[in-house]
């Protein structure tokens, strides 16, 4: 068996044949996540972390922080959280900051925030997939997740099982620098995860009598790697005790800074872009069918910026079970309207990342027009015909 998988089982091919994201909890609704990594411990990804979701929140957004470091948990005690967090048949409520940052970790949920968690790789990685499924995340624009160092069981978890928009790489200024900077950037390239720049930590010391930066640890060379790499370079933190005091006493929320303005900008920027949205109309001809199983044709509209920018029509390829959430994926498609629909495959298309949109009625284009609008929301009516039942499914 071994042998046979060894020689016919390649990457390529094992990431397509498994499938492993998680869904997110039913009840929670989260925009973007970011991933704060490094391939050496002991450079601040947490303070990182912590400092990119004050950022966010100064500007507006609904920030949270999900902590993956799960044997190290640091974010409750720089936010000064004590309480432990709630649960209910709904699922874990995390836990509030003054600011209203929503913050989950393994620290609150352990009776003492001393107590080891003594696990090993698979457990840690089953709790970290837990905080995703089953953590009731209330409408987060910004999620950063604080991962461990390196390139193991669970920064892979998390970048095969949750969606993942973009990571953060954190370094200090040391000669091993470019070779934990190469680690991280090969791993999200493999993952095929956008890396939004470098943060270098503990970058200099700025003397408070001369007011002259030191490189306490050496000379920087985050420049020329970020250029190797085509990154950006983020922000530049300083050895500096404020930031030691203000995360002892639990208010790094307090800490005025303006360290974070290039990659908030960044972050705002990338919400602002134009969004391309494929969205399939299940029609007979120009009109929405009633039945999703019975249409003869997909209405196709590619929109930009809440406008229809192109069309096309393509002919229903066939009923065969299963067949129509699969094809309508390979096509790019990210919602699709239907009149009538079956449960089945409603299940179906939201296990391929399509959105249904049901009940609707009239004019194809008229019906994605008013959904650019916010004015068509889905009526949840299904297909209860028996004799449709299996096309209805597809």
């Amino acid at each position: 068996m071994s042998e046979s998988c060894g020689n016919n089982c390649g990457p390529e091919e094992t990431a397509q044949e498994f499938d492993f994201t998680e869904h997110l909890n039913e009840h929670s609704s989260v925009k973007k996540v970011i991933g704060v990594v490094s391939g050496k411990g002991g450079v601040g990804k947490s303070l990182v972390t912590s400092l990119l979701a004050v950022a966010m929140t100064q500007r507006g957004y609904k920030t949270a922080i999900m902590d993956a470091d799960i044997t190290g948990s640091s974010i409750p005690k720089m936010f000064g959280l004590s309480q432990r967090a709630r649960s209910n048949q709904l699922g874990i409520y995390p836990v509030t900051t003054k600011t209203g940052i929503e913050v989950m970790s393994m620290n609150l949920l352990l009776k003492e925030d001393t107590d080891p968690v003594i696990w090993r790789g698979p457990l840690i990685a089953g709790v970290v997939k837990q905080f995703w499924t089953d953590v009731i995340w209330d409408d987060i624009d910004y999620m950063f997740i604080d991962m461990p160092p390196g390139t193991g069981d669970v920064p892979l978890t998390v970048f095969q099982s949750i969606a993942v928009d973009g990571i953060v790489v954190v370094t200090s200024p040391q000669e091993l620098v470019s070779m934990i900077v190469e680690k991280a950037v090969n791993m999200a390239d493999m993952m095929e995860i956008p890396v939004l720049g470098l943060v270098e930590n503990m970058a200099y010391f700025r003397c408070p009598d001369n007011g002259k930066d030191y490189a306490l640890f050496g000379d920087s060379h985050i420049e020329e790697i970020a250029g190797k790499h085509h990154l950006d370079l983020l922000a530049r933190l300083p050895v500096d005790p404020r930031i030691a005091r203000a995360s002892d006493a639990g208010e790094i929320e307090d800490l005025e800074n303006d360290w974070f303005a290039k990659a908030a900008d960044l972050l705002e920027e990338s919400e602002e872009e134009k969004t391309m949205v494929r969205i399939a109309v299940a029609s007979e001809g120009d009109k929405i069918t009633g039945h999703f199983g019975h249409c003869r044709n997909f209405n196709l509209f590619d929109t930009e910026g809440g406008k229809i920018v192109k069309f096309e029509s393509v002919d229903n390829p066939g009923h065969k079970p299963g067949f129509l959430p699969k094809f309508l994926h390979e096509q790019g498609v990210n919602i699709i309207i239907s009149g009538g629909i079956g449960g089945a495959a409603v299940d179906l298309f939201c296990e391929n990342g399509i959105d249904v949109i049901s009940g609707a009625q009239g004019d194809a284009r008229a019906a994605v027009e008013a959904y650019l609008a916010g004015t068509l929301v889905s009526s949840g009516s299904v297909c209860r015909d028996h004799q449709h039942e299996g096309e209805c499914g597809d």
